[in-house]
């Protein structure tokens, strides 16, 4: 059970901070992405505090080496760059800078009701079941580089 509310109250603080920083608003992300014709640089404020805090969370997960709520520290170790990796993130950027929505504020954005935006989730989903069936490579990080487990 602490693992559920953790993860609840974890996700209501995300979408309370993407309310909070207008990254809901495609119009608002639309502006920062112009950078080249009405730039709006608001954005940048936000993202730039998203990765202070991120830091300083995997620092802090990182020096206890036991998770709160889980039975294993899990951090990403990959350092490799592969086909899938870009072209996933080119096609993720590509969405974001023709709508002005990725996953989270779109789904914050349901409670809006407004068409456009379920069909946006109702593709999202199903671009996520269809990953599926993209062929995936073997990890080229070894194991030695791993964060150690509480399980040893």
């Amino acid at each position: 059970m602490p693992v559920l509310l953790s993860a609840f109250a974890s996700g209501l603080l995300f979408g309370l901070g993407l309310i909070v920083a207008q990254m809901i608003d495609p119009q608002k992300v639309l502006g920062f992405l112009d950078v080249f014709g009405r730039w709006d640089p608001s954005l940048a404020l936000v993202m730039a505090s998203a990765v202070a805090v991120s830091a300083l969370g995997f620092a802090a997960a990182k020096r206890l080496r036991i998770p709160l709520f889980a039975r294993k520290l899990d951090i990403p170790n990959r350092r490799d760059l592969d086909a899938r990796l870009v072209i996933g993130s080119s096609l993720f950027g590509i969405g974001w800078g023709l709508v002005g929505l990725c996953p989270g504020p779109a789904i914050v954005n349901i409670a809006a009701g407004t068409w456009q935006i379920l069909v946006f989730v109702a593709a999202m989903m199903v671009g996520m079941g269809l990953v599926r069936f993209v062929p995936q490579r073997k990890p080229s990080v070894p194991p030695s580089r791993a964060v150690p487990s509480v399980d040893g």
